[in-house]
């Protein structure tokens, strides 16, 4: 629970992708009830016992500040005529978001390994452009992964990029919506891939491929997704990436009908849905580099410990390196000391702080 004084230790972000608090912001009462009613329902924050521990940035701040802002001015461009005297707005739109995307495959490129964690900690109203933003860096991955060339890698990622663009010829008022979907309101929700599609075929410089991650994100493995009730390969795989990459920083997000997941629920419903709702062996490479438990994450052992993550190893993504910040008995450690879980196989993380 933050309260006055607390320092926050990683920025916190608005709609448009600038920093609304950021790293080393000191703590007062109305920051903290500003925070609560914008949805903010976790931070980071400094401590003596864990003030050396960063939390892992997979992509640099500025990088995020300038595409976020780049979806959140494109996006609001077709909230309203798409065609302006017989000119398609944007016109740029896909060799801006290629330079968009160009930035993120910099900025993964610089990482020692390859597991990601994408916890950015932005307001409820900023969801649909930060959301763009990490399924496009968790796709950018998932291609690095499964070894596509410069070109295909570029595909994927504008179409990742801007594969939610349909949700903005919804009315408003089903977005925000926080009680149960009538048959109308999902009919009306089912039309946004094909919206998206649309928009996106008509450009010249963006892949009809890319166009078919907006139309094809919500199929499923079993033909049980829409539009278009297609199954397996059916689905193009830059789309089958998209889809599951969508889906897991969903869960991972707080929404306003729901508390988020943790990491590891998220990967357990990944997992779960092997071979139904995705491709078995896409998910395993998808989990494969997920930071199950990110840096600075606090846990508690069942030795009854509380625990701060200092280290992940990519071989043993459930078994991080931790610190010690509070013995079973409630006090302090006379000096701070460190486990190493993948070599003491008798200590079981419980649950997450």
């Amino acid at each position: 629970m933050a309260k006055p004084g607390d320092r926050i230790a990683r920025s916190i972000f608005q709609e448009n992708g600038n920093v609304l608090l950021g790293t080393g912001v000191e703590l007062n009462e109305r920051y903290i009830e500003r925070l609560r009613n914008i949805g903010i329902d976790f931070l980071y924050i400094e401590d003596g016992l864990s003030e050396d521990i960063e939390p892992e940035e997979t992509i640099r701040d500025e990088t995020r500040t300038k595409a976020v802002n780049e979806i959140y001015k494109t996006m609001n461009s077709f909230k309203d005529e798409v065609v302006t005297k017989g000119r398609t707005i944007a016109p740029d739109i896909g060799r801006n978001f290629r330079a968009v995307f160009g930035n993120i495959m910099q900025d993964l490129a610089t990482r020692p390994n390859m597991l990601v964690n994408l916890s950015s900690i932005h307001s409820m109203d900023a969801y649909l452009f930060q959301h763009s933003f990490n399924v496009a860096v968790l796709s950018g991955i998932m291609g690095i992964a499964k070894g596509f060339n410069r070109n295909q890698l570029e595909e994927l990622g504008v179409g990742a990029l801007l594969f939610d663009i349909g949700m903005t010829k919804l009315p408003p008022e089903l977005l925000s919506k926080t009680g149960r979907y009538t048959k109308e309101d999902m009919e009306l929700m089912h039309s946004h891939p094909k919206l998206g599609f649309d928009i996106l075929r008509k450009y010249h410089d963006i892949s009809i491929v890319s166009a078919h991650c907006a139309l094809q994100h919500h199929e499923r493995f079993n033909g049980m997704g829409y539009p278009r009730n297609l199954k397996k390969d059916e689905i193009h795989i830059y789309a089958q990436i998209v889809g599951l990459a969508d889906t897991y920083d969903a869960l991972v997000s707080p929404r306003l009908h729901r508390k988020r997941y943790t990491t590891s629920e998220a990967i357990e419903f990944l997992f779960a849905s092997g071979g139904t709702f995705f491709d078995l062996e896409l998910i395993k490479l998808f989990c494969s580099h997920i930071s199950v438990y990110p840096v600075a994450t606090t846990l508690q052992l069942n030795t009854g410990q509380v625990v701060v993550v200092t280290e992940n190893n990519q071989l043993a993504v459930h078994r991080p390196k931790v610190r010690v910040i509070m013995e079973a008995d409630g006090t302090l450690p006379k000096s701070p000391y460190e486990i190493e879980l993948k070599d003491q196989l008798h200590i079981t993380i419980v649950k997450e702080l």
